[in-house]
């Protein structure tokens, strides 16, 4: 690092932001910094802190393949423990000097001069040869617009920035959206609030979770043994990946949709309200939970599930569109994240100067979802079409991290100062992806979702398995970019080649 220039710099220090701080320097890269707009790493794990969060993908799977974790306490990892086997890991590899916290990234723009990002931040300027956007799909709370909102005299907060000092105890409580996140809060603060009123807009399919303790026994075979763990990694990946068979043939549906069907039935007794809690669309179309005490808890005396849309909210509580007022003193948001439309595209520019999101319209595009034409050496982690409906993102933004890693040293061998996709390269890609989405139960499932992007097109979910994702990650193919020898200006408007020079595929 010279002054305030470094080689790498990688926005957020969550799973991918920190993967890719510890693989650069098992690599030898140390030129490079990671900005955190908080006070601590973690990312997601580190906001998500309501009562109950657990992650809904098995604990051997969700996380590093080179850091497996031999003491996660049960099948499915609690919040705490993800949080700090992150910490660990930056410890362990050595990267928290390379780590800037209270370092909002508010600005980056490709100097085309130069050849180099300028990035703004909180606490000063930057400049960088790459950058690497890893901020994360579920980094920014959304909050919906409700009319009346700001007159609510009450306490209202989402549930990724939960406000721990108000005490829920004898509250009356609104909760607004049935997804992931609320699914798990509500059972744990149900038998606390004096009332708590569920408001749900979409009935969601609701799996059993089948979570347990981990034995001392097994504790103790992957701390000694660590090839077991990694074979009973492996078995559950490979099971994961069919999973995907559902989402990509809704036909295949039938069986899943049993299985929630019958946990429906076993955890309510009353059939008036379970008829307000069947879809009305295929399973997999919106994101599956994971509930064993969600249903339950929704047959408690103290609870109410509301099925009229929320008209505007007043200063004592909440009126929907059936002309009920419902008087509430709290508000927890379990709305979901910006994910189509995240606010880092916002603050991204690239070579003319128009931001990502002014170069999306509103649908997210990039090449194997980790480049982008027109802005020079970023590297998008968990970006468009990356996401999964049925096993770890972890395994997603490894392989982009890896190859993030190609493209660096292909960078350093060839004498390239920047490279950016080619926008045929790019375009084949997307259309690729749009084409294997027709079928899917995203657009075929009868639903709405917050996988479509405004155009309504699929921009959030790669349509296949992820072994054939990083397949298609394996190889850094120059003949796919546009590469700016080290010494020569990019320049908007330069004549640029239908394609390079061949030059052989980086695997290494």
């Amino acid at each position: 690092m010279s002054g305030n220039h470094v080689h790498v710099a990688i926005a957020g220090s969550g799973f991918g932001g920190l993967g890719t701080a510890i693989r650069l320097k098992r690599q030898g890269f140390d030129d490079f910094l990671v900005f955190e707009r908080a006070g601590d790493l973690g990312g997601t794990w580190r906001d998500n802190s309501y009562p109950g969060c657990t992650c809904d993908v098995p604990s051997h799977l969700y996380s590093f393949s080179f850091a497996l974790n031999p003491r996660w306490s049960r099948s499915f990892s609690p919040q705490p423990e993800i949080w700090e086997y992150l910490r660990r890991c930056a410890v362990r590899f050595g990267v928290l000097p390379h780590l800037r916290f209270d370092h909002e990234v508010r600005a980056a723009r490709w100097d085309d001069e130069h050849r180099r990002w300028h990035i703004e931040t909180s606490r000063g300027e930057f400049t960088a040869d790459v950058f690497v956007a890893a901020t994360g799909p579920l980094s920014e709370p959304s909050i919906p617009d409700v009319p009346g909102l700001p007159s609510f005299r009450g306490t209202a907060f989402h549930s990724a920035r939960w406000d721990h000092d108000h005490d829920l105890t004898g509250r009356d409580v609104a909760v607004i959206g049935t997804g992931a996140s609320a699914i798990q809060f509500v059972p744990h603060i149900q038998p606390r609030v004096a009332s708590l009123r569920i408001f749900q807009r979409t009935a969601p399919w609701v799996m059993p979770r089948r979570d347990r303790a981990l034995t001392q026994a097994e504790l103790a075979l992957f701390r000694t043994f660590p090839p077991a763990q990694r074979a009973v990694r492996a078995s559950i990946y490979w099971a994961r990946e069919l999973y995907a068979l559902g989402f990509l043939h809704p036909r295949l549906a039938g069986a899943a949709q049993a299985v929630a069907l019958r946990h429906l039935r076993k955890s309510l007794p009353d059939p008036a309200l379970r008829e307000r809690l069947v879809p009305d669309y295929t399973i997999g179309c919106k994101r599956v939970l994971l509930s064993s005490d969600y249903l339950p808890a929704l047959a408690r005396a103290n609870v109410e599930l509301v099925t009229s849309a929320v008209r505007e909210v007043r200063p004592e509580g909440i009126l929907t569109a059936d002309g009920v007022e419902h008087r509430v003193d709290t508000i927890i948001f379990g709305t979901g994240f910006y994910v189509t439309d995240s606010p880092i595209a916002d603050r991204i520019r690239g070579r003319d100067g128009r931001t990502l999101a002014e170069m999306w319209r509103g649908s997210p595009q990039a090449y194997l979802g980790t480049t982008v034409t027109g802005f020079p050496n970023l590297f998008l982690l968990l970006g468009p079409n990356t996401g999964l409906g049925h096993t770890s993102v972890v395994f997603m933004a490894e392989c982009q991290i890896e190859y993030v890693l190609r493209a660096l040293r292909f960078m350093h061998r060839h004498g390239v100062a920047a490279l950016e996709p080619r926008p045929d390269a790019q375009q084949e890609f997307v259309s690729g992806v749009d084409t294997r989405m027709h079928n899917t139960v995203w657009l075929a499932g009868g639903c709405s979702s917050w996988y479509l992007d405004r155009t309504g097109r699929v921009s959030a979910i790669w349509p296949g398995f992820t072994w054939a994702y990083r397949r298609r990650l394996r190889r850094f193919d120059p003949g796919d970019y546009v590469p700016i020898p080290a010494g020569s200006p990019s320049g908007v408007g330069t004549a640029r080649p239908a394609a390079p020079a061949p030059t052989p595929q980086v695997t290494s």
